[in-house]
């Protein structure tokens, strides 16, 4: 394909707003803060949290702005970020104006529950989403496993999916984590069921009165916080579990600076950041075996796994992690070096080939 100029590369990424809670954004605010010099990213919100009425206003808006630089700029390639639910109808749209255009399209895939989302589409909505999707020229997923989904049920070729996990910002150093009074769990995530909050705060509540009062549990994050809040107060866990709602990212890096132990029981995932942010700041983590986490944590190597829903084994690892400081630090070490490979940096190298490959 054609370049007027070789040497930038001028990319227009659809996503969320940069100032919403949630991975995506997460992700987008890494990706852009380290992108090198010869890439020009043109970020184009397609949806802000709020009322329909103001969704409606941003997703037209960003059409508006969308078709004038296609019209008006010189575009190398178009980057949409897609999850699930309405964030597919919404990409959907752009993506196929981006092909109207002629313009090369990455899709890049992070619902966690989107195997949920398109069994449950219609077969004629399945067809006309696969087929918009069979547009791009390159699909980004989380993990080998969700590469395997696209294929098999969306009848994507092998060579237009790539896996590219999330990347990290490893720190440079992480505090030394010494025996101390109390270990301090830490939750990062939405609350609510998908995540396994609810089986958190009942995992906990199973622990014997030594052991809660031995450690300490921090639930940062949006969802249903009241319904959390609730449940904490029926199972008397007042005085060991924190809420503190969303976090910003400096409040993020100071749990995780304080915490001893990551706990992320979810049922869903395409691949957590929260996890991966966790390990990167050398904490052991507790997990299940969902979307791409297998692919990174291995059970009793880096990492616990457990079984999505199961509140005894859930608890079971959380009392061997407050018991055994020898283990809690090995898995954290290991946990640590395990990420490296997933720095930022490294994951714009990729990007760059791939930006090669798809204007080759």
């Amino acid at each position: 394909m054609y370049r007027t100029n070789t040497n930038t590369f001028k990319i227009i990424m659809l996503g969320p707003s940069l100032l919403q809670q949630g991975g995506i954004s997460g992700y987008e605010k890494l990706f852009l803060e380290y992108a090198p010099s010869e890439v020009q990213v043109s970020h184009i919100i397609t949806h802000e949290e709020g009322a329909i009425v103001l969704k409606i206003i941003v997703f037209l808006k960003a059409i508006w702005e969308f078709i004038w630089m296609l019209i008006r700029e010189e575009v190398d390639i178009v980057q949409i970020q897609i999850s699930q639910r309405g964030s597919v109808l919404r990409q959907a749209i752009m993506a196929l104006l981006a092909w109207v255009f002629q313009k090369p399209i990455i899709l890049h895939a992070h619902g966690s529950q989107f195997h949920l989302f398109y069994a449950g589409l219609p077969k004629w909505a399945q067809k006309l989403l696969s087929w918009v999707i069979c547009k791009c020229r390159r699909l980004i997923v989380l993990s080998e496993s969700w590469k395997s989904f696209y294929i098999e049920n969306l009848g994507l070729k092998p060579e237009q999916v790539v896996v590219f996990y999330n990347p990290v910002k490893v720190p440079a150093e992480v505090p030394h984590r010494s025996a101390f009074a109390k270990v301090n769990l830490l939750f990062l995530g939405r609350i609510g069921q998908r995540k396994g909050a609810f089986d958190l705060i009942k995992a906990f509540s199973f622990l014997p009165t030594e052991y809660k009062t031995r450690s300490s549990l921090i639930m940062a994050g949006d969802g249903d916080i009241e319904q959390a809040r609730n449940l904490i107060t029926t199972l008397n866990l007042q005085n060991y579990i924190q809420l503190p709602g969303w976090i910003g990212s400096d409040e993020r890096d100071i749990l995780l600076r304080k915490a001893d132990v990551f706990v992320l029981p979810s049922y869903n995932e395409g691949l957590p950041l929260a996890m991966l942010e966790a390990m990167a700041w050398e904490l052991p983590v507790i997990v299940t075996p969902v979307g791409g986490i297998p692919e990174i944590v291995t059970q009793s190597e880096n990492g616990l796994i457990v079984n999505p829903g199961s509140v005894d084994q859930l608890s079971d690892a959380i009392r061997s992690l407050i018991e055994n400081e020898d283990l809690r630090f090995s898995l954290g070490s290991k946990a640590r070096k395990s990420v490296f490979h997933l720095d930022i940096k490294n994951h714009w190298i990729y990007f760059l080939d791939l930006y090669r490959s798809v204007l080759s």
